[in-house]
């Protein structure tokens, strides 16, 4: 009886030992994902450890909407009344795109005004402070009492939810930068990547504050938090919880910036209504029609009205702007729009995307610079005038070099390094097709034209606007540095991935069963 069971001893003692070897060898471990190219395993540290992060769909930022892109007719859905003529129209197509819900408000700049000034308390600072801040002097009038606004409009919690306006194009585009890089530090902290403690000391830091680019590039060290590869996905070669990340990991979201002008005229009109996507993989799609001209962002078709099924909004307006001359807001009693001025950033009806304000309450700035249009000055997939060019700069220890601000510094990209170049020839091509022997153009600036290479499109219409500027389609320009009581801005971002959307894929994919049925 001793005999069998010293056996059996032995036996179990025998499997463990078998058991543990075979782990060590692979053969109970885990899949790894093989290269279709050479075989090799990904994420392996016994094959290279070749980094591979898992197929993920892109994350919505805080305030964006999903716009499924298209192609559409961009320009003038009306009669030129203004006949400047700089808004031809032609058919171009837009790649998918983030786009803010609504306008900017100004508890949001209020918000990045809080940043700046603890970010940057030190005097030596004091100019960076003064050029973030909006001029709220826009309101002032030479024959108006409006001056109540300047003291109270950006400041006061009943404007809260009010679009900020008094923002430059240079302001704006400062403030997508400061949102892009507040947005990707507490992703991290969120991931266990970076210490909580690093969002609430942000006194004084100065040069010294966290940029996704200076972080991506090893150049800026954040608080260290407590890795975990369960919370972040991430794992070094080894298989040990990684605790900084990679653009390749898909964590961090691309940057905030100014919609292009097609990307803002195509968000506007919002014409999914007229021919709506599949809202699953198995609905097929829409038609691929786009039946009536909008002439307004609410409108589903070219009388511009937006019926329900009682016709309760018959009649009602559908944007914050001025009716006629000295008419702002109706009459007491039966007021047309409800607002003096501007109206809170959520308000009247959304249009198909489900944006708000599209048409009237603000104008907006976008990114492009502005030129009259004309159908051979841009491109027609993702059209857009105002390239620089540029790249990271490296001083003469070959080593990438940060601003006073904390900023990456870049520097723009020589002609000699374009020149060769089929795609571009060119790193500042502001001015290309402008005045040369392609277009014909020219604009004098102070002489014959107040156009400059300064000059920033704005769209949409304001409060103060009569309604023809209400149509995606009209634009007019201001320089980057000026400001105005009628001109805000909301932010974009590009989508990577799918054109229709998490859960769909690129391209089109049929079954193996159909494809091994075509003869």
């Amino acid at each position: 009886m001793q005999i069998v069971r010293m056996k059996n001893l032995s036996f179990l003692i025998a499997m463990v030992v078998l058991t543990a070897s075979c782990k060590n060898s692979k053969l109970f471990g885990k899949k790894y994902e093989k290269s279709t190219i050479t075989g090799w395993n990904y994420n392996d540290k016994n094959m290279a450890g070749f980094s591979v992060a898992k197929e993920k769909e892109q994350n919505t930022g805080p305030g964006l909407v999903f716009v499924q892109g298209g192609t559409f007719t961009m320009g003038a859905t009306d009669e030129d009344v203004m006949s400047d003529w700089n808004n031809v129209p032609r058919r171009v197509t837009v790649a998918s795109f983030y786009i803010d819900r609504t306008e900017v408000a100004n508890v949001h700049y209020r918000e990045y005004m809080h940043w700046v000034n603890n970010v940057f308390d030190d005097p030596m600072y004091a100019a960076v402070v003064t050029a973030a801040m909006p001029d709220t002097l826009v309101w002032r009038s030479e024959l108006a009492a409006n001056e109540p606004y300047v003291e109270y409009y950006f400041r006061h919690p009943s404007y809260n939810n009010y679009p900020v306006v008094g923002v430059s194009w240079k302001q704006a585009n400062d403030f997508c930068m400061w949102r892009s890089d507040r947005v990707n530090e507490l992703l991290l902290v969120q991931k266990g990547l970076v210490n909580p403690n690093q969002l609430k000391t942000i006194q004084g830091q100065g040069e010294e504050n966290f940029t996704t680019k200076s972080y991506l590039l090893g150049l800026y060290a954040p608080m260290p938090g407590k890795p975990n590869a369960k919370k972040s996905g991430l794992v070094d070669a080894n298989g040990k919880p990684r605790n900084f990340t990679k653009l390749e990991d898909g964590i961090l979201l691309p940057n905030y910036r100014l919609p292009t002008e097609v990307e803002w005229e195509y968000a506007a009109l919002g014409l999914i209504n007229q021919n709506p996507a599949p809202k699953t993989k198995d609905q097929g799609h829409g038609e691929e029609l786009i039946f009536e001209r909008q002439v307004y962002s609410w409108s589903k078709g070219i009388n511009g009205l937006r019926d329900v099924r009682t016709g309760s909004s018959q009649g009602k307006f559908m944007a914050n702007f001025k009716r006629g001359s000295g008419d702002y807001m109706g009459v007491a009693g039966g007021l047309n729009d409800n607002s003096a001025i501007t109206s809170e950033v959520v308000s009247f009806y959304p249009n198909g995307f489900g944006l708000y304000n599209m048409s009237g309450n603000v104008n907006e700035w976008v990114a492009d610079v502005f030129r009259p249009m004309s159908t051979m000055d841009i491109d027609d997939l993702n059209p857009y005038r105002g390239n620089n060019f540029q790249k990271l700069y490296k001083n003469q220890n070959n080593e990438y070099e940060r601003d006073s601000l904390g900023r990456m510094k870049y520097v723009d990209v020589p002609d000699y390094e374009a020149m060769k170049r089929r795609n571009y020839q060119k790193g500042n091509l502001v001015n290309y097709k402008d005045g040369d022997s392609l277009s014909n153009a020219q604009y004098g600036y102070g002489n014959t034209t107040l156009i400059s290479d300064k000059s920033r499109v704005y769209k949409g219409g304001s409060w103060s606007d009569m309604a023809y500027w209400l149509s995606p389609g009209t634009r007019r320009f201001m320089e980057e540095d000026q400001s105005s009581a009628t001109i805000g801005f909301r932010c974009a971002m590009d989508r990577m991935g799918s054109q229709e959307g998490n859960g769909f894929r690129n391209g089109n994919r049929f079954s193996k069963t159909r494809q091994n049925s075509r003869k």
